[in-house]
């Protein structure tokens, strides 16, 4: 069972007092202590009462919490411990903390590429050798969706530390559409995952314009120790707000998409929303009339196209048409098939 954190600051001015054995410590100077230490930290005037104070005492003794803690009473008024060297803060954590942190690393695992997460899991390693291991054996039985083959993961963390630390990087870049690597100085400002894939939100040496660089397409990467950083132009943290993904230039603005989707759609779109604007405009016979405000991109078509039958667009126009003619391209390559195998 975890300790909250009121309870964490009693049972520390407890600690302290019971420490201190140049003073006899009565129920009466503990409730005290840790009356001043409420409204120190957490600006409780109110104080704690005697039965609070004499809980946690009970708590700290007990095994509940990991504390064990040795506390004795002597001439039945006076508490202190038995063990003069004994302090909850060299206390070893908790078998119950460990389960926890064994949940939280088998989740991180599947991140691959964050170095924090495998030092994390190394400190926790050390950890259940202190205690009787036993339960799942590691296993997560939460499985995140992901990619074991994706490249570049391994840039996630020099990138971040770059971030933290406003330092450019030197990069070895190539696009989908260039035919060679190229090197640029590169001001990252967020990363950013979407799909499966990580990218790099930052800008190049000389252009302020924003840039999207795809991690599996860097080839080299190392920190510039020469040139300045340059902090965002822009709103980093809200950038993407205004998309379906990651892909937008500077100049594009949202748009009011308009569709027409089969009502047993709504259910999945009212727990798991296209986008954070999205409204239900009406409801009518087997259909819903719904709008989403964003910037028209490839995410957004590949979403509409990937529910199928299921929706219309009826605004703007130019998406209309553009969706009716991926979707006659589709057909077309199904009726080829068809007609081949006749």
């Amino acid at each position: 069972m975890p300790v909250n954190k009121l309870a964490l600051i009693r049972y520390k001015a407890i600690d302290r007092c019971l420490q201190n054995r140049y003073r006899k410590w009565t129920l009466d100077d503990l409730v005290a202590a840790v009356s001043e230490a409420v409204d120190e930290f957490e600006g409780i005037k109110s104080g704690v009462g005697k039965r609070t104070v004499q809980l946690d005492l009970q708590h700290m003794r007990s095994e509940r919490f990991g504390f064990n803690a040795p506390i004795v009473v002597v001439d039945r008024k006076y508490y202190t411990y038995e063990d003069r060297d004994y302090s909850i803060s060299n206390t070893p954590i908790s078998e119950y903390d460990v389960s926890k942190l064994k949940e939280v690393v088998g989740l991180m695992r599947q991140l691959k590429g964050l170095g924090y997460f495998n030092d994390l899991s190394t400190m926790v390693a050390r950890l259940e050798d202190k205690i009787l291991k036993q339960g799942n054996e590691g296993r997560s039985y939460i499985d995140l969706d992901k990619n074991e083959q994706l490249k570049g993961l391994e840039h996630i963390e020099p990138i971040h530390a770059s971030i933290l630390k406003k330092r450019p990087l030197i990069i070895v870049y190539q696009s989908f559409k260039a035919r060679s690597a190229k090197e640029e100085v590169f001001h990252p400002y967020l990363l950013k995952q979407y799909n499966n894939r990580w990218f790099a939100l930052g800008c190049f040496m000389n252009n302020n314009t924003p840039i999207l660089l795809a991690l599996d397409r860097i080839n080299q990467l190392r920190e510039d120790g020469e040139t300045a950083y340059r902090p965002a132009s822009f709103d980093v943290f809200t950038y993407f707000d205004d998309v379906i993904g990651v892909s937008k230039t500077v100049k594009q603005r949202a748009s009011n998409i308009v569709l027409r989707l089969r009502s047993e759609q709504l259910p999945y779109l009212s727990t798991k929303p296209l986008h954070p604007s999205q409204k239900i405009l009406k409801e009518e016979a087997g259909f819903v009339l719904m709008s989403i405000n964003v910037i028209w991109n490839y995410e957004l078509e590949r979403e509409i196209i990937g529910m199928g039958e299921l929706v219309e667009v009826l605004s703007p126009k130019r998406l209309r048409g553009k969706i009716a003619q991926r979707l006659k391209e589709t057909l077309s390559l199904y009726e080829k098939t068809e007609a081949g195998g006749a």
